[in-house]
């Protein structure tokens, strides 16, 4: 939200510099992200003065130029080379000296001593468009005989200079949408600082408006009065619609806001300074001269000012005439029924809408305009007719308008302030100090909070409904602290702590050290939303819609669902380097996933939703940065399966006793998953083809997905132990295995460790042969056997006994043969 310096002064006395004033609003927590200084005019037209042409002759190298001389001082005159084809002697004109900065766009140029054709040149005869005062560039620009000679251009055209504080205003203060609401704070924050009530608002004239006259009348009916508590409208005759005068558009401009015509102007003005939207229908196109404040059919089209047409839903506040719906309450305009150059005649609208209601049709279509922005948080109900009337005194002066109605006012049931009350005690409880009382009544009646009654034990307050947020006695706390600052309270010098149990396995702990040990390896973690879009289960088989858990109110069609799977980020976030040219990746991403299931045993409304935990891998591309030396070798499914099983082992986890099986998810060309009982801790593989397709993914994606809540449950189990290194030799021994296509090496590793369990070490493959040389339906494995005794060293006889059992068992399970 942008505030501007000058307006800010037009209701409270300031005598402090912009950036003193912007610590002062950050203080109180409206933090100032940025101060930027505006001027209606690009540059100020600084280095630019008004001169007087005393002659002016043919520049002797160029028919089109003029050789000049320009009196721009007392005594101080400079020749300057111009070619426009209007100047002559006896002008006053806008001379840029040298040294002047001149802006065309976003580009500028600076204006120098030179030679043009021969003769010197110092300075420059300005058109109107080289100041940024107009369009017009077929001559100079001539001023009347009055200018005077000298004086800084800035001062002749009024040239209007602002500060301009960007606040990020956080929702819950829907008070400070304005600059009457910011200046309130700086009310209360300089009256402390002075020690009285010295200061206070200066607010605008805000007296209804009475009938100028008979004439246009437009009734007004509200059918909801929930969704549209106050409706309040008054209907003006005799509008001139024209542009806005110069100091209302800088006003505009220095918040961002474009000036259109003098009633839009008018409205937006009002907004800005007082923080209640308004709205002017175009008397002409309020058919039936009835307007009506309803909801309409689901799917009912609307065409609003953008030219686009929306299908409204059954629970969008609408406001329209006898016929049609004119403007979307609280958020956008019609196309029909705007003001427009032929306007003569206007109904002014200054509403209290729902805010939830607003803030729902905002999101439904994706618009945030400036009017939502405010109602969503709450705007003040109590001053529809305020602003309507300070419109209305506005519009009289600036369009000539004619009061023809008296002013609608529907309010049946009207929105009350709050009453709360506040115990000393707490005050001092919650802050930490004790805050004197004649500053703590300073402080709240400067924020126009009004002291009912004060005891020994506490107050009792009636807090506007504008501070919506304002309703409990820990919120008028909060408004005490944040105006007494923060930066006032001091440290105190202990330390007080408590001591925790840490849960045993730490699961943070344990997904450090995971993290710590991807990112030695080359992976990058990513974080992606846990919301995601209900497309992604559309599209991928492996996915139910059913299970999706939906948001109430989604703030758009792409954030509509929780994730069921970290697969939608993971793959969200390949593509998108993809498509910057980032093919080789390595990413990881710890994250919750989330699921509904219907068929669950209901004991409670939550038992349908469920909540877990994962850790994904993703990597593609090559496994190497590439250059020169190095092979071009790229990324599989051996590499990520070495990653998992690292992982696993980092933790503790022991990957011998997990079961290898090919029961993987659909969301996998091929794979495999590791299981421990009858629960599946991991799965890994190449993604299927129907993943790439839906994510748009031009190469081969390795994913794999570790249920991280059963690692840790794994992580448990572990015992650790110490084990002496060996301090005989190892021995190798390798056997060529001719066996069916259809035994795994897992079921030999298997069968080996059930045989041998006391000296074998380890099993492993380095090599597997299919060809035309083996019989059909074989192949050969080339396995490798390390034995190694703890306490002796292994004799012949020994490994010769423990070979033949090996060759025993795999021929008789297996059916195998020595090669």
């Amino acid at each position: 939200m942008k505030i501007s310096y000058n307006w800010l002064k037009q209701y409270i006395d300031l005598d402090i510099s912009p950036d003193e004033t912007g610590e002062l609003l950050t203080s109180c927590g409206l933090e100032v992200e940025a101060i930027e200084k505006y001027q209606s005019v690009k540059g100020g037209l600084e280095g630019i003065v008004i001169g007087k042409v005393l002659t002016c002759e043919k520049h002797p190298g160029a028919d089109k130029l003029s050789k000049t001389t320009v009196e721009v001082a007392d005594g101080k005159i400079l020749p300057i080379v111009c070619g426009a084809p209007n100047v002559a002697a006896g002008q006053k004109v806008p001379v840029a000296t040298v040294g002047a900065v001149m802006y065309s766009g976003e580009e500028s140029f600076k204006i120098k001593k030179s030679k043009i054709r021969g003769e010197v040149s110092e300075g420059m005869i300005c058109a109107e468009d080289e100041l940024g005062l107009g369009t017009f560039h077929d001559g100079i620009m001539v001023l009347p005989d009055h200018a005077e000679i000298g004086l800084p251009a800035s001062k002749y055209f009024d040239i209007q200079e602002d500060y301009v504080f960007e606040i990020g205003l956080t929702p819950n203060r829907a008070d400070a949408t304005s600059h009457i609401g910011t200046a309130r704070d700086l009310v209360a924050i300089l009256n402390l600082k002075a020690g009285e009530k010295k200061f206070s608002l200066k607010y605008p004239d805000f007296d209804l408006p009475k009938i100028d006259r008979k004439g246009l009348n437009i009734e007004v009916e509200v059918e909801d009065s929930k969704l549209c508590p106050r409706y309040s409208g008054v209907c003006l005759e005799n509008i001139e619609v024209k542009e806005s005068p110069d100091w209302m558009k800088a006003a505009l401009e220095a918040v961002g806001i474009r000036s259109i015509n003098n009633v839009v102007d008018i409205t937006n003005y009002v907004m800005m300074e007082t923080g209640q939207p308004l709205h002017a229908f175009d008397a002409a196109k309020v058919e039936g001269g009835k307007i009506v404040v309803k909801t309409l059919d689901e799917g009912v089209p609307f065409v609003s000012l953008d030219e686009e047409e929306r299908k409204l839903s059954s629970k969008d506040l609408m406001i329209c005439n006898a016929k049609a719906p004119m403007c979307i309450a609280g958020v956008f305009g019609g196309l029909d029924s705007g003001v427009s150059e032929k306007t003569e005649g206007i109904f002014l609208e200054s509403a209290y809408f729902n805010p939830t209601t607003v803030r729902k049709t905002a999101r439904r279509f994706g618009l945030n305009t400036d009017s939502s922005f405010r109602f969503e948080r709450g705007a003040d109900p109590n001053i529809t007719t305020k602003a309507l009337a300070r419109a209305v005194s506005l519009l009289k002066e600036y369009a000539g308008a004619v009061v023809t109605s008296e002013v609608k006012d529907i309010y049946p049931t009207k929105i009350e302030d709050f009453s709360v009350e506040v115990k000393w005690r707490n005050i001092d409880r919650l802050i930490g100090i004790s805050i004197p009382q004649n500053d703590i009544k300073l402080i709240l009646e400067s924020l126009d909070i009004e002291i009912l009654s004060e005891s020994e034990e506490g107050l009792s307050l009636r807090v506007p409904a504008l501070k919506v947020d304002v309703t409990r006695e820990a919120d008028i706390i909060e408004e005490i602290i944040r105006i007494y600052g923060f930066n006032s309270i001091e440290l105190k010098s202990d330390v007080r702590s408590c001591l925790t149990q840490a849960p045993n396995p730490d699961p943070e702990k344990v997904q450090n050290i995971v993290a710590d040990a991807l990112v030695a390896n080359g992976f990058v973690e990513i974080m992606n939303n846990s919301l995601t879009s209900s497309a992604h289960t559309d599209a991928i088989d492996a996915y139910c819609s059913e299970n999706n858990v939906k948001m109430l109110n989604p703030l758009s069609s792409e954030l509509d669902v929780l994730r069921q799977s970290l697969l939608f980020g993971v793959m969200d976030s390949v593509v998108y380097n993809q498509n910057r040219r980032t093919s080789d990746l390595m990413v990881f991403e710890f994250g919750k996933t989330y699921r509904y299931d219907a068929q669950e045993e209901i004991a409670d409304e939550l038992a349908p939703y469920s909540e877990g935990k994962s850790l994904a891998l993703a990597i593609c591309g090559r496994k190497n940065p590439e250059t020169w030396n190095a092979a071009d070798e790229q990324n599989d499914i051996f590499q990520l399966k070495g990653y998992v099983l690292q992982i696993l082992h980092r933790v503790g986890v022991n990957v011998e006793k997990l079961k290898v099986s090919e029961e993987i998810s659909s969301i996998f060309k091929e794979g495999l998953a590791l299981k421990f009982k009858k629960r599946k801790i991991a799965e890994f593989g190449s993604a299927s083809l129907q993943v790439l397709k839906h994510f748009d993914i031009k190469q081969d994606v390795f994913y794999a997905e570790i249920d991280w809540n059963a690692v840790l449950e794994l992580v448990k189990m572990n015992k650790v132990g110490y084990e002496p290194v060996s301090k005989f030799p190892e021995v190798r021994r390798d056997l060529a295995l001719l066996v069916d296509k259809n035994i795994k090496f897992s079921e030999i590793k298997s069968l080996a460790l059930n045989v041998e369990k006391h000296i074998l070490k380890s099993v492993g493959i380095f090599d597997v042969y299919e060809g035309d040389k083996l019989p059909e339906g074989k192949k050969s494995y080339a396995v490798k056997f390390i034995l190694q005794h703890p306490d002796k060293t292994l004799t012949d006889k020994l490994i010769d006994k423990t070979m033949s059992k090996f060759i025993k068992t795999f021929q008789d399970k297996l059916g195998a043969e020595l090669r």
